[in-house]
Parts: structure tokens; sequence; C-alpha cells
């Protein structure tokens, strides 16, 4: 059934945006520590029997140094320059196999596809990259929306988005990669992240936010009871009298947020039903995106949106 506002006031939805003051200093001095470590991007060639692509197993240095790990995926047959696709994951998911990377490669991109941080454990695609994150981030419920935020220098989409920027370097370090046509690319999480870097960086050649989660905090934690936003409303509920201090701290990770300083092309999509990344939520970025953008909307869906269905659309 229909969730949330129905089309016509999505149109016109446009809250007010909480932005800290200090958004745009608190990103430029996380860069800048992360960009003290060079991003030391490695490319292992992976065997997988595959007759059309070539896969690499990379290693590249995202928060504080640490390393991430990622996919990337390469046509055989290739000449000059590729554009590319980094790729951001679902929450609780990770880079998992190859063999469920395939799609861009097989359309000519060359393809990154970066683990999740400390992710994984979703049952479907696993990680194989850890979180060595601050010491004593406080207290927490489970899952990662809670994991510090108390303090948004220890939470820990401050590591992942970190990780996320650095992933278009590693991208770029690649010779068969057209540093001039790198875009990116997610759903849900990954499509939040896609934001978020499309936000810090002015380098991106596009951006492509499927059903994405990771904005409007307070609203999405208000009106849904499904996971991972459910996370905010669960801290919240044992610690009543610091609903402020808490949607300061996740103002700092906000796509609403990261949306006003992107101008890239961007491609949104959202579901009517879905529960999960609430409409609302995504229109809210999707109206403060400063770049080009479209949005397609699936009126019968979920957060599934328009799953496979949507690809030509992004090549559009």
């Amino acid at each position: 059934m229909l969730f949330d506002m129905d089309l016509e006031r999505l149109r016109e939805y446009r809250p007010e945006p909480q932005e800290p003051a200090d958004f745009d200093a608190f990103w430029a001095k996380t860069l800048a520590e992360t960009a003290r470590h060079d991003v030391d991007a490695r490319f292992v060639p992976y065997e997988t029997g595959l007759a059309t692509v070539d896969v690499l197993d990379v290693t590249f240095r995202g928060w504080d140094g640490q390393p991430v790990k990622a996919w990337l995926m390469l046509p055989k047959q290739r000449s000059g320059p590729l554009p590319a696709v980094v790729q951001y994951i679902g929450y609780n998911g990770g880079r998992g196999i190859p063999y469920a990377w395939l799609t861009w490669s097989a359309l000519g991109y060359a393809h990154l596809v970066m683990d999740n941080r400390g992710q994984g454990g979703g049952g479907k695609n696993t990680a194989d990259t850890p979180d060595i994150g601050p010491e004593g981030h406080g207290s927490s419920s489970p899952g990662f929306l809670t994991r510090g935020i108390e303090d948004p220098h220890r939470h820990y989409y401050r590591r992942l988005i970190t990780d996320a920027v650095r992933a278009v370097d590693a991208a770029k370090a690649h010779d068969a990669v057209d540093a001039d046509r790198v875009a990116v690319l997610g759903g849900s999480q990954g499509g939040g992240l896609a934001l978020a870097v499309a936000g810090l960086r002015d380098d991106v050649a596009a951006a492509v936010a499927d059903v994405p989660f990771l904005c409007h905090y307070r609203r999405a934690s208000q009106i849904t009871d499904a996971g991972p936003y459910a996370e905010i409303a669960r801290w919240l509920s044992g610690h009543r009298f610091r609903i402020e201090e808490a949607m300061e701290t996740l103002s700092y990770f906000d796509g609403v947020n990261f949306a006003a300083r992107a101008s890239a092309p961007a491609w949104f999509s959202v579901g009517l039903m879905d529960r999960i990344c609430p409409s609302s939520t995504v229109f809210a970025a999707y109206h403060r995106y400063a770049g080009p953008a479209e949005i397609e909307v699936f009126p019968y869906n979920g957060h599934e949106g328009g799953a496979e269905y949507d690809l030509p659309r992004k090549l559009a």
C-alpha cells in the first residue's frame, strides 16, 4: 500500500534542512587527514574462469589510511581508457564474490565495487574489510546508524563515507580507467554513499542514487519502524533527552546536505511503497540536489524500486 505522502505532496516537499554550521569544515578536515595517506591502490589478478571479464582483487587506503577491499572488473576486450562506474553496496552487504557484479563490465565499463567496512553479515554478500574504528564510541543499538551517535568524529559513517570518496581515487589509479569519466552508483545505503561522494568531490561524471538511504534522518526515524532507520528510534527510546544531540551528529552524514553541494548530473529513483527508505526522505534529497537531476518514481514498488528494469534508464 501507499506509504508516506502522495506524489503531489512529494513533488512540493522541501523541508528545512538541518545542517551544522561547520559541515564543510568537518568534511574538509576529515578528507585532508586521510589524504595524508597515499591511496596506494593495489590490483592483484583474481582467477575466476570468466571468458570475457578480467577481475582484479583491489586493496586501497581509506579512512585514516586503513585498508579497504574492492573488486575491479574490466572487459577482456578493451582498447584505450574506459569510462568507469564505482559502485557502493547496500546496508550490511559486502563485495561478496565477483560473479555477482558482471553487468557493467559486460556493457564495456570498468567497474569497481567497494567493500563495506565491518558489514557483510546480511546473509548475501559477505565483506572482507574490518572496521577499525575509534575506541570507546559509546552507547549504540545493534546496527551501524547509532555507532558513535554521540560524536560525529567517532561515528561509523564518517569512516565509511571517507572510504567511498577514496574508492574513486582507487578506480582512477588503474591505467584502464579514464579518470575524467568516473561515475558513482548505488542503491539504498549505496545510493546514500553515492550522494555523499557527489557532494564531496567535484570530479564525478555522474551519480545514480537508487532508493537512497542515509537521508532526512529525523523524519525517517519518526515515520517508519523498519530497519535500519528503526535503530535511531530504538536508541532514542532509551536516551530520551538526547534527541537533538543525536540528530546533530547524524546531520553530518545526511544525504540532504551532501546533495546541496553536488554538481554532477544525477539520477534518483524512489518507490512510493518503500517502508525502508520512505519516499519523502528521498524527495528531500532530490529537491536539494544542486546539479541537474531526474527522479524515477515507482508508485507500486517498495524498496526494490525499479530493480533490474531501470538499468536502461541509467544508461540513458
